[in-house]
């Protein structure tokens, strides 16, 4: 398998990210973990105003540049349209903010982080939210595809309503929709979708979020199929659920600050799942870790988890 997808739009996403939602890290950290993960052969690494690093990336990403490590043009850089700034005429600042926060002329790819709306300025939360008017943010998306700023535009956290609702509206088709997806949230129904539409799934959590915020369960990586086929194919766990995405054909996005698993998690490629193995995967018990809880509110735009995700949960 090649060690990247190609999108609608012609461009090449590499099949392995960084994840750099990093929550409270220490500053420094993030910078580190990008600039380690760069010189491990990380080629793509994803970034949002959310996670408050943006800054530190940048940073990270010029010396980079000086130090002669890559070249701009070796990078696929993400980063993602913060909710507050959904009106159409806030939509080139959302970019222009982050692309001078990470010191870069374009994006490769920029995305509508949530079908979530709120006040400009205000902290996104239930009582700050406004009802949202996809088509006209995509609008607004679109020219910036058309002005170079960002080379690919796509979504994140799109159920498959709001994806047919995109599709039958958008000039500019969506490159791409960055959900979690992982063995223990196959996303199947989404991604046959995604497939007809040449619209590919990038896979946030492809490890799942066990114990944080928000997240329910275990964790799938302790599955007795995931387990007894990483013995089988003497891979961790890990490894195995990523090369899983892989072989499903959406990209992940893997999450860490540690050099030795940023690695483990790039080595992913030059052996596969066979199908045997790949067919018991179905047979793993299907929870969304991520229902995002904190956007429901009785008197909100979103009174249920049901009402965000559009009843697919």
């Amino acid at each position: 398998m090649a060690e990247f997808f190609v999108l609608n739009t012609g461009a090449r996403i590499p099949s392995v990210g960084l994840g750099t939602a990093t929550g409270k890290a220490e500053p420094g950290v993030v910078g580190a973990a990008v600039y380690a993960a760069v010189k491990a052969g990380y080629r793509h690494i994803d970034c949002a105003p959310q996670y408050r690093n943006e800054k530190e990336i940048g940073l990270t990403l010029k010396k980079l540049f000086e130090d002669g490590v890559v070249k701009r043009e070796d990078l696929f850089i993400t980063s993602k349209l913060w909710s507050g700034n959904h009106a159409p005429e806030d939509v080139p600042e959302g970019i222009d903010t982050t692309l001078e926060d990470l010191q870069l002329e374009y994006l490769d790819l920029f995305l509508i982080h949530t079908p979530i709306r709120s006040k400009k300025g205000a902290i996104p939360t239930p009582e700050n939210f406004l009802p949202v008017d996809i088509p006209a943010t995509w609008g607004a998306m679109e020219k910036l595809y058309h002005s170079g700023k960002a080379r690919a535009i796509g979504v994140s956290n799109f159920s498959c309503k709001r994806m047919e609702d995109l599709l039958a509206i958008a000039s500019v088709p969506p490159a791409v929709n960055q959900v979690e997806s992982h063995p223990g949230w196959q996303q199947m129904k989404l991604r046959e979708l995604c497939k007809s539409k040449s619209v590919h799934i990038s896979a946030y959590s492809p490890l799942g979020k066990p114990g944080s915020p928000g997240s329910m369960g275990k964790g799938f990586l302790s599955n007795p199929i995931i387990v007894s086929a990483a013995e089988k194919l003497q891979k961790t766990p890990a490894q195995v659920a990523l090369r899983w995405g892989l072989q499903m054909g959406h990209s992940v996005l893997p999450k860490s600050v540690n050099e030795t698993r940023m690695k483990e998690n790039l080595s992913v490629f030059g052996w596969s799942i066979p199908e045997d193995l790949m067919a018991k995967f179905s047979e793993i018990p299907q929870v969304k870790t991520l229902r995002a809880e904190f956007v429901v509110h009785p008197q909100g735009i979103y009174k249920t988890v049901e009402d965000f995700w559009d009843g697919e949960i």
